[in-house]
């Protein structure tokens, strides 16, 4: 089954990404709104110049993300979202701020999860691994860069915090494994759906097929070719004409009485054969019942239409029945022309007074009704 270009898709997808990062963005300026107040709270250890430039930096590295969005250039990457790259960033950004506070180290540490939250849904579990593993072990080397250059003044209250943290980012990436699974078995099962929908589409289009064509012939049947005329002659535009024609296989009875239905059917294919080399693809013909055929001619005249049927006659009459022998087959013809806003019922009348008059004339003939259709 096609999955469609994915070159296209990440286009179409372009604008999903755009709103995407604009909750990254979002979340960091809340993010930076709870470091500013930690500085002006006193509970940030760093410098005024070093507050500055790690704001700075979160600023900077947005506006390269939004750069890489803006210009497209983030569909040149496997993953076009750049979740994981976000994510490492923001890890990073929050490790430092977590480093340089004290007594409020605690209270952030949930900003962990909000950033792992947000590669939840798109990262795979192994890169979600990764990243929570990123997390942890940047934390844990900051309480061990404490200790190694002054003594913890609360060491079970770090102890504490590694082990929360480590619990909280193990539960995180056991429940995206779960996540991850649910999704690929919901794009199976909208594959394996979509793999049904284009199986009932064909099988559809088959019962269509069934429906609308002569099992004999191939042909059209009754029912379909005057629902196809009745539209032809709803769009047939003003100084335009169709023809209409009523095709009758002459002595068909006696073919049957003579020779059996199998010669019978195998003549009605030979007309059929024979009609299809003879017409264009855009002509209508179809099986109007037993031996008799209707013919619809778009975009025609009386000369032309004449010089059609005519071609059919004689293109029939020196047709050969594939498999059986029978005497000379022959058709009778019948034909009138369609204006714009004409009756398909008086049109189909005026037809078959005209094959009741080739009938009558002995046979094997055209005879027109053009008098009655503005011809």
């Amino acid at each position: 089954m096609n999955k469609g270009n994915p070159q296209v898709k990440s286009q179409e997808l372009q604008p999903l990404l755009l709103k995407r990062f604009g909750m990254a963005v979002a979340t960091y300026g809340l993010a930076l709104l709870l470091f500013w107040i930690c500085v002006f709270g006193e509970l940030y250890r760093g410098s005024l110049s070093a507050a500055l430039l790690a704001s700075g930096l979160a600023v900077v590295s947005q506006l390269v993300f939004c750069g890489l969005f803006v210009s497209g250039y983030n569909r040149r990457f496997t993953d076009p979202s750049l979740t994981a790259a976000q994510v490492l960033v923001g890890l990073g950004w929050n490790t430092y701020v977590l480093s340089q506070l004290g007594n409020g180290r605690g209270t952030l540490l949930v900003m962990y999860v909000v950033i792992l939250l947000f590669g939840i849904f798109q990262l795979q579990p192994r890169v979600f691994v990764r990243c929570a593993a990123f997390a942890f072990f940047g934390f844990v080397g900051v309480n061990l860069w404490e200790a190694s250059h002054t003594p913890l003044v609360r060491p079970a209250l770090a102890l504490l915090q590694v082990s929360v943290l480590f619990l909280v980012l193990v539960w995180l990436s056991l429940f995206a494994g779960y996540v991850q699974g649910l999704r690929q078995r919901m794009r199976q099962r909208r594959f394996a759906l979509q793999a049904h929908q284009d199986t009932l589409r064909g099988m559809m289009l088959q019962l269509e097929d069934l429906v609308a064509t002569d099992e004999l012939t191939g042909l059209f049947n009754r029912r379909h070719f005057l629902r196809l005329a009745e539209r032809a002659l709803e769009s047939l535009q003003p100084g335009r004409q169709y023809g209409l024609a009523l095709i009758d296989l002459d002595h068909f009875k006696r073919i049957n009485d003579v020779y059996g239905h199998a010669a019978g059917d195998r003549v009605l294919q030979t007309f059929a054969a024979v009609a299809r080399t003879c017409l264009r693809d855009s002509d209508i013909l179809a099986r109007y019942g037993g031996e008799e055929f209707v013919l619809l001619l778009p975009d025609t005249n009386a000369d032309q239409f004449s010089a059609c049927c005519e071609r059919l006659r004689e293109a029939y009459a020196h047709a050969e029945p594939v498999g059986v022998v029978v005497d000379q087959i022959s058709l009778s013809v019948g034909m009138t022309l369609l204006a714009s806003g004409a009756d398909l019922d008086e049109a189909l009348h005026r037809a078959d007074q005209a094959l009741y008059r080739a009938k009558r004339s002995g046979r094997n003939r055209c005879d027109a009704a053009w008098e009655s259709s503005g011809a």
